[in-house]
């Protein structure tokens, strides 16, 4: 990356340049690999970008530092895009993500903490990472500490039943210091989410939990600063992202068949130059 956010946190114009970077970098990525999930990828970058460049306590030189703010990808599959966004951030080099996916690489398809540095679970079965978040919440309101945990789900993901019970455990503990987000953008593996298993109303699921629900558009950086950077009063925040699958990428945008879909060469030149204009 050109310039490191120091003491300086992103504003929202900063954040959607950087996202337009990582989009690319996604891309190119999973191009070379020639395998991913870059529909996913896509939809949850400006997340990503907003959390580590916008919000987090995190400092790439001291990734164990003991009062970081916990992050969780629940969405493990979505590894391109949290790739990405933590060697930009300066976790490691960014000429390392040359090796995504490669023989003995350990930027593996789905995230090891004990591997990559930033990553602070490993996830890839779907369900698994909210319960860990709610867990270093608890951590955090039972030893006093000033750290917050956040959780990135996928919305079909949330068909999962051990996320409603770490929902309905966070709300009976008043988690103020966990904020959920989930990257809702409809679709999952093979079809719509509303056609699979219906989670709508979504927002008022979590509100009967005891929730605070902050209902955005999952690409408007502005929003998500707002909606990222103020922890819960006495409750916990779930963030109801409302994003598009594919987000920047004209002929990916909201296609099912882009879940886990690599792009030949000429679509990713394609992309490349739409992301570029």
């Amino acid at each position: 990356m050109a310039e490191q956010p120091g003491d300086t946190r992103f504003d929202p114009a900063r954040l959607a340049a950087e996202a337009t970077e990582v989009r690319k970098r996604i891309l190119t990525t999973i191009g070379a690999a020639k395998m991913g999930h870059v529909g996913g990828d896509l939809s949850v970058t400006d997340i990503l970008v907003t959390l580590f460049f916008g919000v987090l306590n995190v400092d790439p030189a001291r990734p164990e530092m003991p009062d970081r703010d916990r992050f969780v990808l629940s969405k493990g599959h979505c590894a391109a895009a949290l790739y990405t966004v933590l060697a930009r951030r300066g976790f490691f080099a960014e000429d390392e993500l040359a090796s995504f996916m490669q023989p003995l690489s350990r930027l593996n398809g789905h995230p090891n903490r004990r591997k990559v540095p930033g990553v602070e679970a490993n996830t890839g079965p779907l369900g698994h990472g909210l319960p860990i978040a709610v867990g270093t919440a608890v951590g955090a309101q039972v030893t006093g500490a000033s750290y917050r945990s956040f959780c990135i789900v996928g919305d079909g993901e949330l068909q999962e039943g051990s996320n409603w019970e770490a929902a309905m455990f966070a709300g009976h503990r008043g988690l103020g210091n966990l904020t959920l987000v989930a990257d809702r953008n409809g679709l999952q593996q093979g079809a719509r989410v509303a056609d699979t298993n219906d989670l709508s109303p979504l927002g008022d699921k979590f509100a009967a939990f005891g929730w605070e629900v902050r209902d955005i558009d999952g690409h408007d950086h502005a929003a998500l600063l707002d909606a990222l950077s103020r922890p819960g009063e006495g409750r916990p925040v779930f963030v109801l992202a409302r994003t598009v699958k594919g987000k920047g990428v004209s002929f990916m945008e909201d296609g099912v068949e882009w879940h886990h879909g690599v792009p030949t060469p000429a679509q990713i030149d394609a992309a490349l130059k739409e992301l570029s204009r």
